[in-house]
């Protein structure tokens, strides 16, 4: 099997590291089966799509709304690095997941808008597929309305030309969609379980998700959530591409 590929964006070690192992659980993959890739501080050289099964980018704290005169330097080679693999890997149709820190990476493509119109606590959030979520291969097996992760500032507002919606919460229209047949971007963390998230919290409670003062009470509302399904959606992601 070629190997998939990892791309991180967490400058947080144990933050970056419970990501990618929590991603290798998901996917049923071991280290031999990935290669990982910081992105926020190694950069990202030149990607051959034919070495890979296929790509996975995890989530992270930067935000392509961002200000630009606020973006580090890191945060905008990072920007540019993965825009220039996600048109590639729309031309080529080649297989993306995108999780969380897709939805800004592939969101603004085509025509695509991301902005501050539908952010979301962090926490659980119920999740309803669109006839066509319930009919895409990614979301075999998953039920019509389940549970996930999330906790974001930036959202799609207005999708890419020819993408196709897949999922959507009360709160947020866009939570999931397709560009082509094999380039996918959720706005929730299929990765996440309550432990993950409890880490993350605690790391980025000062990066603006919510008032520092309330540590507590969004650390409740994390551990109060029950999420079963989308770790499905990455295991599906590997059982369709990995050749």
């Amino acid at each position: 099997m070629k190997p998939f590929l990892f791309l991180g964006t967490r400058a947080e070690d144990d933050v970056a590291d419970d990501e990618y192992a929590s991603v290798l659980r998901c996917c049923g993959l071991d280290e031999g089966d990935v290669r990982r890739v910081r992105v926020e501080q190694d950069g990202l050289d030149p990607v051959d799509l034919d070495d890979w099964s296929g790509i996975v980018l995890g989530g992270g704290p930067f935000n392509v709304s961002d200000p630009e005169a606020g973006k580090s330097p890191a945060q905008r080679r990072a920007e540019a690095d993965l825009r220039e693999l996600a048109l590639r890997v729309v031309e080529a149709d080649f297989p993306f997941f995108g999780a969380c820190y897709g939805i800004g990476t592939l969101g603004n493509l085509r025509g695509g808008l991301v902005d501050r119109t539908y952010g979301e606590p962090i926490g659980a959030t119920s999740i309803r597929l669109t006839e066509a979520g319930r009919a895409d291969p990614l979301f075999a097996g998953v039920s019509d309305e389940f549970a996930a992760f999330l906790g974001h500032k930036e959202a799609v507002t207005r999708l890419p030309e020819g993408a196709v919606l897949l999922a959507s919460s009360q709160a947020c229209p866009v939570q999931a969609f397709r560009l082509g047949s094999h380039v996918y971007a959720t706005q929730f963390h299929p990765e996440l379980d309550v432990p993950g998230l409890v880490r993350r919290v605690e790391a980025y409670r000062d990066h603006g998700y919510f008032d520092p003062t309330e540590l507590e009470q969004v650390l409740a509302r994390a551990r109060a959530g029950v999420v079963t399904e989308p770790p499905l959606l990455l295991a599906r992601f590997v059982e369709l591409h990995a050749h």
